[in-house]
């Protein structure tokens, strides 16, 4: 669909400024879909703040900034106490649970699944170009050698 939309303004551009006058390109770099991650509405979730556990003494026992978030419909539970901060702790238990529940409901259509599948194919293509100039070394190699 991206590809769709970029391909029409290209045309739109270029027939709006002739190549002579101006020259245009116009490239669209996201390939990532984020229409289908799915919307966090505040009624679907239960929220509490907990006392967190693990390094830090006293002070990580005595504070309530660990936040639980529960997503009523699904079940799925987050646990975040990565911060010091309870309201950046909420922020990143809400992106994880955004996450969670993209995974889950899109499968492999899912932000995270298309970010691995981009990186595989970057992978693929620089190994494929590497090997591309590997071989034409070795023939280099063979033609100066004759």
């Amino acid at each position: 669909r991206t590809r769709e939309l970029c391909k029409m303004l290209r045309t739109i551009v270029h027939r709006l400024f002739p190549k002579r006058i101006l020259d245009v390109r116009i490239v669209c770099k996201s390939t990532i879909d984020h229409s289908r991650v799915p919307p966090l509405l505040d009624d679907d979730l239960e929220e509490s703040f907990v006392r967190g556990s693990g390094p830090g003494g006293q002070a990580v026992n005595k504070t309530s900034n660990c936040c639980v978030l529960r997503h009523k419909p699904t079940g799925i539970i987050v646990k975040c106490h990565i911060h010091r901060s309870a309201t950046q702790n909420r922020k990143e238990a809400r992106a994880i649970l955004t996450r969670k529940l993209d995974n889950l409901i899109n499968g492999e259509h899912s932000v995270e699944n298309q970010e691995k599948e981009h990186e595989k194919q970057k992978t693929r293509e620089s190994d494929r170009r590497r090997k591309k100039l590997q071989e034409l070394k070795k023939q280099w190699k063979e033609r100066e050698q004759d």
